[in-house]
């Protein structure tokens, strides 16, 4: 996928849309796994004098399941990518990419209290090493982001095909009313679902660890909303990501006003009542405890640059939404100068809230992520 024609609205403020994931044949979960019973949900038969519904048995869990009971119920390996491309003002799919190295997940997540989507992207010595660990690579995406966005508008396969990272993408809340902003909802005080970030930093991560050879060492990186969950995480929890990426995030300095959707406050409450809640989850005002974390933020300045599809980007046709994450990542930025905390800027002028710059992104900071795992 060439970069001057991939944009997709996986990673926009204000998408709502993504296509839905590839099919494969089931495989086991890793080399190091012993056979494991199909994927298959088999329903009882009634007796023949009776008129009840079958009754359903539950899929078989693929693996060790995580602490609270998360488990992992299907394993895919899609054959092919479908590639979205920019053809004018429309999304069309381009030639398929084959592949070897995806798995998509079905993992059944009492977190969220539904049915979650992971791609894997395996490391290149995967097979070849069938007793080694592997670091990880968590890509965030957009506000509507789905597990499959950064391999369908992103060259995300093809950029980390020689690395030895494990990448994770996975579903973070596109069908919850308000989106899930990489957070465990307050819900009047109740809590309870939907805990997307119990679901990334300890469901996800315990079945990662307990049966796709997940190492200790952790990057985290995400664009659009996604860049303010990566920096969100990580200083939420120190030490537990030796890098966080954002690119073009505007949610980094003060991130205060209700949420839209039907319960605006359910997330984390009012943001007078409850600031300590609001305070908890911006990056801004806990940038501090990023202090020895690898910090990499990029963003443009909403002019249409090289690589943008025509004179201005269709999803984003003023540059306002680049221009308004480029306001908040600078003053992020500043933030961490003033706390003498080291970080690569990659302000890089002319350009809007697409694809094609997340994908660059990611390309240039991919070093640094390496660099930071000790690969």
């Amino acid at each position: 996928m060439a970069p001057q024609t991939a944009s997709g609205r996986f990673f926009a403020l204000l998408t709502t849309v993504i296509l839905s994931a590839c099919t494969g044949t089931v495989t086991q979960p890793s080399p190091a796994t012993s056979t494991v019973a199909p994927t298959v949900t088999s329903t009882a038969t009634p007796a023949p004098t009776r008129t009840a519904a079958p009754t359903p048995t539950l899929a078989p869990t693929i693996g060790e399941p995580a602490d609270d009971g998360a488990r992992i119920i299907e394993v895919l390996a899609p054959k092919t990518l479908p590639q979205q491309v920019q053809a004018g003002d429309a999304f069309v799919t381009a030639n398929p990419l084959p592949v070897t190295r995806v798995r998509d997940l079905t993992i059944e997540s009492p977190a969220v209290d539904h049915l979650v989507h992971v791609r894997l992207l395996l490391p290149a010595h995967w097979d070849a090493e069938p007793a080694a660990t592997w670091p990880v690579l968590y890509l965030l995406g957009g506000q509507s982001g789905t597990y499959d966005g950064w391999t369908v508008y992103l060259d995300t396969e093809p950029l980390t095909a020689s690395t030895d990272l494990l990448v994770v993408m996975a579903d973070q809340g596109a069908d919850d009313p308000n989106g899930s902003s990489f957070t465990d909802w307050w819900n009047d005080g109740k809590g309870g679902p939907p805990m997307w970030e119990t679901f990334h930093l300890v469901e996800l991560r315990q079945l990662l660890e307990r049966n796709w050879r997940a190492g200790e060492k952790r990057a985290i990186a995400g664009a659009s909303a996604g860049g303010y969950g990566a920096m969100e995480y990580a200083a939420r929890q120190p030490g537990l990501f030796r890098f966080a990426g954002s690119y073009s995030e505007g949610g980094l300095h003060e991130f205060v006003g209700p949420a839209s959707g039907p319960e605006p406050y359910d997330k984390w409450g009012d943001p007078v009542a409850q600031a300590d809640i609001w305070k908890a989850h911006d990056p801004y005002l806990n940038a501090a405890a990023l202090k020895g974390t690898a910090l990499f933020v990029s963003y443009g300045n909403g002019e249409p640059g090289a690589l943008d599809d025509y004179a201005i980007s269709p999803w984003d046709p003023t540059g306002e939404a680049e221009r308004y994450c480029a306001a908040q990542s600078a003053a992020f930025v500043g933030r961490l100068h003033e706390l003498k905390i080291p970080v690569t800027v990659y302000a890089y002028g002319n350009g809007t809230h697409g694809a094609a710059y997340f994908s660059r992104d990611l390309q240039r900071s991919l070093p640094i992520i390496v660099k930071a795992l000790g690969e």
